[in-house]
């Protein structure tokens, strides 16, 4: 009898030691449900900040200065990332570029903070570039622009039709006077020559553009990025980014949200920009 008990004793003592072990491990886990679930926000809220500063950004269309190809009321997605290298060794492993002539660049506007402006690059590092009879050129050849609207309508402007201006248009035509002060350096036989590391960009609505003609070069490390899908779009005009006050704000926001199924742009809805 005796040989008999400890032969059953293992196996009868074995599992009733093994069964209540995942009680522990259940005690444990209700114990750690908050810390880990803050450990989670943490990395869901650092995930979202490196992306929303090396990464993507939204940005919305407050004029009609890009029409057609944006829209007052377009949402944009803009890629961060792609303009990002600045020559290192490392970044030929990485999918970084410069940019490039037709490329939309969202970028800091050179005469005041926090302004982000939306324009189309026309002008790169070295290039010649003169404008005759609305027509752009680039190096002596004339640049196609499919992308290019025009307004018959819209007042006479020295510098819709050329550029850059001689004469009198320096100081009748709109442009900001430091401007017309840096802009007399780089003319040079009726063309201007870009400088190294700027860029000359202009609006796709060409006679409603504040853009190159009027301020300047773009500087390379204002560019912020470029836009690539537009995840949104409602329909707008620009009063109703122009509002300054708080309650005129949150007016325009009630009125949006109240009428969001009619006024959204169904068709713009996730567009590739180019």
């Amino acid at each position: 009898m005796v040989p008999e008990a400890t032969t059953e004793s293992p196996t009868s003592i074995e599992p009733a030691v093994r069964e209540p072990q995942p009680k522990p491990a259940e005690h444990d886990q209700q114990q750690t449900t908050l810390p880990e679930y803050l450990e989670s926000l943490l990395v869901t809220v650092l995930l979202a900040l490196f992306a929303t500063t090396f990464v993507l950004q939204a940005f919305k269309i407050p004029s009609a200065s890009m029409e057609s190809t944006l829209l007052i009321g377009d949402h944009l997605l803009v890629n961060k990332f792609i303009f990002g290298g600045r020559g290192a060794w490392y970044e030929k492993l990485l999918p970084y570029r410069s940019p490039e002539r037709g490329d939309i660049i969202v970028f800091k506007y050179p005469y005041a903070d926090h302004t982000h402006y939306v324009k189309r690059v026309i002008g790169l590092p070295g290039d010649r570039l003169k404008m005759i009879d609305q027509r752009v050129y680039v190096n002596g050849k004339v640049l196609n622009e499919p992308y290019v609207v025009h307004d018959q309508n819209a007042g006479y402007d020295p510098l819709n039709d050329a550029f850059p201006p001689i004469g009198n248009q320096f100081f009748s035509s709109g442009l900001n006077p430091e401007w017309i002060r840096e802009m007399k350096k780089y003319v040079h036989n009726g063309e201007i020559v870009v400088p190294p590391n700027k860029y000359f960009a202009m609006g796709d609505n060409r006679d409603h553009s504040l853009d190159s003609r009027y301020w300047g070069f773009v500087d390379r490390d204002a560019i912020m990025g470029r836009p690539f899908l537009i995840y949104w779009s409602v329909d707008a005009n620009s009063s109703d980014y122009g509002q300054s006050s708080f309650w005129e704000r949150l007016k325009g926001v009630i009125d949006t949200l109240i009428h969001l199924p009619r006024r959204t742009r169904w068709s713009r809805m996730l567009h590739t920009v180019h």
